[in-house]
């Protein structure tokens, strides 16, 4: 859990409790529960993680700080999206499920489908800006987002490079997070949605053994389709488990390479702008009466 595993988005260790959360109780590091044969799960107490030094309630007292600041910072990002009636996506993933060569072929395909929609990418990496390099080769605008130490963006990263990017007025915003299936699900950017791409090289219990990461998408991707002859990869056991975590996941099974299933996410991503435009449209109108709520009060 990276609220407290000392990635704080800045590379500073975050061990240290804030000062009015200091010597309020006696330090405990959990214990694990353990199984009939000897295994330890450290994720099975209250905080579900354990961290040396630090008790359960002292670890979610700290989570919900962290989480709460970055919460007012995603919301504000999404005010601003939702102004503008961008849809953003937060692409999750393990490293090298495909995200970035996924991301060239949906900006080409797009541009072939809807010429003047606006796209614009926030690529996250530890390092480098190869993956931004690579969106920018494609004409379009990206901003690359190095963390450091950091396993994953945060909202006020998002925020900093969108500000940086050009106007993407009823565009699309695609956010390709650090490649890491447990941190980034906790952490809202402001986006519209998570995405979950799962390479078919990867194996199909993912959903399993990352839980947080499916509950929290909308739509899990399955990666790399066109290897399926050469793997054992059993596709409808991977959505089964997918579903198991999530009953309402979405699943697309999609090549970069070949373009197969790329119809399907170009739907997809067509049904969820108008879902984002309408959402917008009826926040405003939200707001015009609230406004002549004010008006009518002041008379």
């Amino acid at each position: 859990m990276c609220v407290v595993c000392g990635c704080s988005g800045d590379g500073n260790a975050r061990l240290a409790p804030p000062p009015h959360l200091q010597a309020q109780e006696p330090v405990r590091s959990a214990s694990p529960a353990v199984s009939a044969c000897g295994d330890l799960h450290y994720g099975a107490g209250s905080a579900r993680v354990s961290v040396p030094g630090m008790s359960a309630s002292r670890a979610i007292r700290i989570e919900a700080d962290v989480l709460g600041a970055n919460q007012k910072l995603a919301d504000r990002n999404r005010a601003q999206l939702a102004a503008q009636r961008v849809l953003a996506l937060n692409l999750v993933s393990s490293p090298g499920s495909g995200k970035t060569t996924l991301l060239c072929a949906t900006i080409n395909a797009l541009r072939e489908r809807a010429p003047q929609l606006p796209v614009a990418v926030i690529e996250g990496d530890q390092q480098t800006s190869h993956d931004a390099d690579r969106i920018r080769a494609t004409g379009a605008p990206a901003i690359q987002v190095n963390t450091g130490k950091g396993c994953h963006l945060d909202a006020e990263m998002v925020g900093q490079a969108l500000a940086r990017l050009p106007a993407l007025d009823e565009g699309v915003l695609f956010v390709e997070n650090v490649g890491n299936l447990v941190c980034p699900a906790m952490w809202d950017l402001g986006e519209a949605a998570k995405v979950a791409i799962l390479s078919v090289t990867e194996g199909e219990d993912k959903p399993l053994k990352y839980p947080d990461m499916f509950a929290a998408a909308r739509l899990m991707i399955i990666n790399k389709v066109d290897l399926l002859p050469h793997l054992d990869f059993d596709v409808e056991r991977c959505i089964a488990y997918a579903r198991q975590v999530n009953p309402r996941i979405q699943v697309l099974r999609v090549s970069a390479r070949s373009r197969e299933g790329f119809e399907g996410w170009l739907d997809w991503l067509a049904q969820e702008r108008e879902r984002a435009a309408a959402q917008a449209r009826q926040q405003a109108a939200a707001s015009a009466q609230d406004f002549t709520n004010l008006q009518w009060q002041a008379i």
